[in-house]
């Protein structure tokens, strides 16, 4: 066969696969459907059936333990012990933590069939590192209704968001937070939604070093999944530098998002350092130009939120006295909080 008769065939082929008719086409779309669906609801089953494996090694391990006898005999050279013969006879996967992970698994979760299906065995990892259960049952909730990335949660738990929310709420709060998570029901006004601080550390900016409010912003944006991890439930990015034209004067706000719960744009100003009067004023401005010419019929009125690096809260109030109570001042902190300081505070909250 010669070199241009092959030529041919291949083209005739190519082509062919290139441009199938609309039948055809929607008939593969249906298979490749049925294919992604079945890929999903096999590693929904295989993760299932993982975690479900490992609880009940967690299971035998403890009751051999708890055998007098045998704890005696091992003591605390049984996981070393175990995970040498487990790895000889199943390979990889059965090392001396991974055998302590299952144990403290079986531990905290005496009915795994509340996480089995929901979260995968990485998920649960970083949630058994959490030896409080107020803490641990908010991120599990929140993890959960949220579908948080493992990502996701090691920075929320790094960043000590059940603290931070906790410390807002009293005792029957902190309950409520921990068994239930952050409900849409919850979520009714503004001041649902806005912190009185926010943690960018995921910025890697230092306070320290000069640094320009347009940096913030960039940076803000290159890590915007991370800063909707941070402004909670709700938020829609929309667009930055938005801009706005006034009797020819021109505006712009630095972030612009959508509340999908209250149904309401969020304007966000970032100052690199403390809020000024002055700041407070144009923040107003821009909440009446989105009131009157952007909020449409059954959307709620805009939330306004000045994010600097410090506050005057006396000067605030003089300053925000008759004005829109949809407008906040926040600040924020390039670092991590103490999460230990913070532990303090929340027990003191829940032992009164």
């Amino acid at each position: 066969m010669t070199n241009e008769v092959v030529d041919i065939k291949k083209s005739t082929m190519q082509n062919s696969i290139a441009m199938p008719d609309t039948d055809l086409i929607q008939l593969a779309d249906s298979i490749a459907s049925i294919v992604g669906q079945a890929k999903v609801h096999i590693a929904v089953s295989v993760n299932s059936a993982m975690v479900e494996t490992y609880w009940h090694i967690g299971r035998h391990i403890v009751e051999f333990e708890q055998k007098g006898e045998v704890r005696a005999k091992y003591g605390d050279a049984l996981l070393p012990r175990l995970s040498k013969v487990l790895s000889m006879k199943l390979g990889k996967g059965f090392s001396r933590p991974n055998l302590n992970f299952m144990r403290k698994f079986y531990l905290l979760y005496p009915n795994c069939q509340t996480v089995s299906n929901k979260l995968s065995w990485s998920h649960i990892c970083e949630l058994i590192t959490i030896d409080d259960d107020l803490e641990r049952s908010f991120y599990e909730k929140e993890c959960i209704s949220e579908h948080w990335s493992l990502r996701a949660l090691r920075r929320q738990i790094d960043s000590g968001l059940f603290m931070r929310l906790a410390l807002s709420k009293d005792k029957e709060g902190v309950l409520a937070l921990a068994h239930e998570g952050i409900k849409q029901t919850d979520i009714q006004v503004p001041e649902d939604v806005v912190r009185d601080t926010y943690t960018l550390e995921f910025l890697g900016l230092n306070a320290k070093k000069r640094f320009k409010e347009g940096d913030l912003q960039k940076l803000l944006q290159d890590n915007m999944k991370t800063m909707l991890l941070e402004l909670g439930k709700g938020f829609l990015f929309q667009e930055e530098q938005y801009h706005m034209c006034i009797n020819n004067h021109h505006y712009h706000v630095d972030l612009l998002f959508y509340h999908r719960i209250l149904r309401c744009y969020v304007l966000i100003d970032l100052k690199r350092g403390a809020v000024t009067h002055r700041d407070i004023g144009q923040m107003n401005l821009y909440l009446g130009y989105f009131a009157k010419e952007m909020m449409l019929d059954g959307e709620n009125p805009p939330i306004g939120i000045l994010l600097g690096h410090s506050k005057d809260d006396l000067m605030i109030e003089y300053a925000t006295y008759g004005m829109d109570t949809n407008l906040f001042i926040s600040k924020y902190e390039l670092f991590l909080p103490n999460k230990e300081e913070l532990r303090k505070m929340i027990n003191k909250i829940t032992s009164e």
